[in-house]
């Protein structure tokens, strides 16, 4: 790991990928054994001997929980429950372990289909209707503190067990101090950088045994005779409980969870990193409690946690922001190549991560065969797949654009407001999650209508207005906010009065969120009436997405200006205080060719490859300044604009490749050897692998060697390029919601190379353009190419039966389904393009 460029690990326990095999030396260690806690502990002292960085999760599998999280400390929910109604008594419900009754009710009607207007509260000891009720009642409905029971995903041996309550202090204390506690032990003196909770996945949690109390506490009413309208919905006076409830179960997700888990880390002189999203009930304002806020998702275009992340880092000052990567990379495990793991990078550090965590490195011993074993749904970037001798040149290229991004601050034009209060109104019985209902309510076509305008976006929450003192950016978008608190439209107001930007779309607020505050209603009214429509109104009123182009061109400037065939391309935007970073990432599989006018003007501008650092153009900049901009499919660009002074012609540093002219096709007369067997055979390219007898399933390493001469007058003082080929794009067979990024283009070079001229290393293939300089290393008269080309692990699989888990399954139950791993094919392999010299046109 530490030779390939990877910074740190995660230690991350999951479920066991074998039975025990003494022959094979393999043993499950239980969860928290004193033997597991010595592997903790070893490979901690290890990693920081290499200069490492060792983070652990505060569990095994997700979300946090055990065997030691009981009945009465796991997840709660609200169940509710129909019983019949007899001679003026209602049938009272049979209670499961931990359940106790909060409140019933008779109604007219049943559960399906019954009026709240009709619901009369039941004795719950006794199950007797009030006498009012009695004539009309035909069912009751009782409301019960219950529990999930949802398990722990993918747990370890020993670690198997119910989900704890994200709402209950005494659930929280008990894990820290039976999980964390001997975990934080086995680092003795030398504490993890941070310690770890995966994303938020606590199904159905909506209660916990305390709640009404809290609930009457935080928001001055009884929640206990507004069950019935929380449960049926359909008025607004429902709504406003159910907001309210949504309210108080993310303060609680707050204070007794994120809050003690904090807490906890700093005590442990170690860091809080946590994916703060998902169920249950959290909002964006929760991601300022941890230390180190994490993604998930490269959905750049759409409403994507990752920016839920980033957006949090940007408004409450944090410089790092990471985001879980590669997770569904082109499944089947070890299907993914550097060109994907790039492609799903680059849209992470579009929507502004600056820290990659890979998933995932799986430990794999030699017992375990080839390629070995690896996490049902993650990619496999470890020694056993065939291409990972080009891992170092993969890192350096995320390690350059992970510092570079974290230079000066976030330039970002357009803070969209989440409608959490909208969302928290919408919530039912089971489904109570803010990033859920922001999937609907953050359109795919509003988030593009704005990037395609050249702007970028981060998301904002009324709390954080009302923590932050206002607005911070120029333009503020409201997408269809009905609810709002008033205090935070008021800050809005203020910041339309004193020059911001505010665009509302479809629709305007008209309502003040809770049921207390549901009196404030008519100024939230008249506060939009001031702001959209009265004579000299500040604000905008966008009737569709389709209309946001204009308004935004007419607020501000576009950051970045586009001309040309640009479709696919993104930008992300730092500012310095003596320059201004532009990274572009071409995230299509076709070539981009535009103009492009960035509106942060300074003397100059250099356009730098992330690959290498080297300055590939080069200029004045001014006003007039339209910058050239040509990318290959999937490739990438830094733009830095700077104080000094620049040329005033613009001057090409490196040549595009179609500057160049061809000095040989070098395409036939290769010997190709196999590494893994075999005697060296000649080849004409191009071909596959899986068209060679006895080859067709290899995953490995083959070596292609070519001598050619070069005539005394040919490249000197040139620069000249060895040139395998362009791509070929294909199209994602898969449906538009299928998780993970496919780099949808076929390369000549399958899937990864390094280049030797003349005994000397000259560089390594991973993505487009599929090249490699050599000037400097080529002389008159002979010389020669050696190409090691790298496949994946894919055609050895292949060949193989799938693999058997019955036995696995038999003693520790099913835990995890491999992904995607029936009927696989062989890939073509090895070099499947042409190979010319090529040299820069006089």
């Amino acid at each position: 790991m530490r030779a390939a460029g990877i910074g740190g690990v995660e230690i991350q326990p999951v479920y066991p990928m074998s039975v025990d095999d003494t022959g094979k030396g393999i043993r499950n260690l239980p969860y928290l054994s004193q033997e597991f806690l010595d592997d903790v502990r070893y490979a901690n002292e290890t990693a920081r001997s290499l200069g490492l960085r060792v983070d652990i999760t505060l569990g095994s599998g997700w979300p946090y929980g055990g065997p030691k999280t009981t009945v009465a400390l796991s997840a709660g929910r609200l169940r509710v429950v129909e019983t019949a109604v007899h001679n003026g008594v209602a049938d009272l419900p049979r209670l499961a372990e931990g359940d106790s009754i909060v409140a019933g009710f008779a109604v007219k009607g049943s559960l399906k289909d019954f009026d709240p207007a009709t619901a009369h509260r039941i004795d719950a000891v006794s199950g007797k209707l009030p006498e009012d009720a009695i004539k009309e009642a035909q069912s009751a409905i009782f409301f019960l503190s219950s529990h999930t029971r949802q398990q722990v995903k993918r747990p370890s041996y020993g670690a198997e067990g119910l989900v704890l309550d994200h709402f209950s202090r005494a659930a929280i204390e008990e894990h820290l101090k039976d999980v964390a506690e001997p975990l934080m032990k086995a680092f003795g003196d030398k504490p993890p950088y941070a310690v770890f909770s995966d994303s938020l996945e606590v199904y159905g949690s909506d209660w916990t045994a305390d709640f009404a109390a809290e609930f009457q506490k935080r928001r001055g009413y009884d929640i206990v005779p507004y069950l019935p309208q929380l449960l049926h919905g359909g008025s607004a006076e429902a709504a406003s409980v159910r907001h309210d409830w949504g309210r108080t179960l993310a303060e609680l997700v707050r204070e007794n969870y994120l809050t003690p888990v904090t807490r906890f880390a700093e005590a442990h002189q170690t860091r809080f990193r946590s994916q703060t999203y998902g169920e249950p009930a959290v909002t964006l304002a929760d991601e300022a409690t941890p230390a180190l806020p994490e993604g998930e998702g490269p959905q750049w275009r759409d409403f994507s946690f990752t920016r839920w992340a980033t957006s949090a880092s940007h408004i409450y000052g944090r410089t790092v922001t990471s985001a879980e990567t590669w997770t569904w990379l082109h499944s089947p495990a070890f299907r993914a190549t550097p060109l994907d793991m790039k492609a799903e990078a680059d849209r992470m550090f579009l929507l502004g991560v600056n820290q990659i965590v890979g998933h995932g490195y799986p430990y794999s011993p030699e017992s375990a065969g080839e390629p070995g074993w690896s996490l049902y749904a993650a990619a496999a970037f470890n020694a056993h797949n065939p291409w990972f001798p080009v891992m170092p040149e993969v890192t350096l290229y995320l390690q350059r654009l992970s510092w570079l991004l974290r230079q000066g601050s976030p330039a970002n034009d357009v803070a969209v407001l989440l409608p959490e209060d909208d969302a928290q109104a919408a919530f039912t019985p089971g489904h109570v999650s803010v990033t859920v209902e922001m999937k609907q309510r953050i359109s795919s076509a509003l988030m593009g209508k704005i990037l395609d305008t050249g702007y970028n976006i981060d998301y904002i929450d009324v709390a954080s207005i009302l923590k932050t003192g206002g607005v911070h950016y120029p333009v503020l978008v409201l997408p269809s906010v009905e609810r709002i608190p008033l205090s935070a439209y008021r800050a809005i107001a203020a910041y339309a009065a004193a020059g911001g930007k505010v665009i509302a779309l479809g629709t305007t607020p008209s309502l003040a969120p809770g049921l207390r505050e549901a009196k404030e209603s008519s100024e939230i009214v008249a506060l939009s009436e001031k702001l959209f429509r009265a004579e000299g109104h500040p604000g905008v009123l966008a009737a569709s997405e389709a209309a946001l182009p204009d308004v935004l061109r007419k607020s501000l400037v576009p950051d970045l200006l586009v001309q040309g065939n640009a479709e696919g391309l993104g930008f992300l935007h730092r500012h310095l205080d003596e320059s201004d970073i532009y990274f572009l990432a071409n995230t299509s599989n076709h070539p981009i060719e535009a103009m492009v006018h960035p509106r942060a003007m300074r003397k100059s501008y250099a356009m730098w490859s992330p690959d290498n650092g080297a300055v590939l153009a080069k200029g004045a900049d001014d006003v007039n300044s339209r910058i050239a901009l040509e990318l290959a499919p999937y490739e990438s660009r830094v733009l830095v604009l700077s104080e000094e002074n620049g040329k005033a012609v613009a001057e090409k540093v490196v040549p595009e490749p179609d500057k160049t002219k061809e000095l040989s096709d070098l395409s036939q007369g290769w010997q190709l050897c196999f590494t893994k067997g075999g005697s060296a055979q000649s080849v004409d390219l191009p071909k596959s692998w899986t068209e060679i007898k006895d080859r067709n399933f290899y995953s490995g390493e083959g070596v292609y060697t070519r001598t050619f001469t070069l005539k005394a007058d040919q490249g000197s003082g040139r620069r000249v390029w060895l040139d395998f080929g362009e791509g070929t794009p294909t199209v994602d067979p898969r449906p538009a919601s299928a998780p993970g990024i496919h780099a949808l283009i076929e390369g000549p070079v399958r899937e990864a190379a390094i280049v030797e001229i003349n005994g000397v290393r000259a560089g390594a293939l991973w993505h487009a353009p599929w090249r490699v300089e050599v000037s400097g290393l080529l002389h008159a008269g002979e010389n020669q190419i050696v190409v090691h080309v790298y496949n994946t692990a894919i055609n050895h699989l292949a060949a193989g039966p799938k693999r058997d888990f019955g036995d696995l399954n038999a003693k520790f139950g099913k835990r995890f389904e491999m992904q995607d791993m029936d009927n696989l094919q062989a890939l073509p392999s090895g070099l499947l393009g042409p190979v010319k010299l090529v040299e820069e046109r006089e």
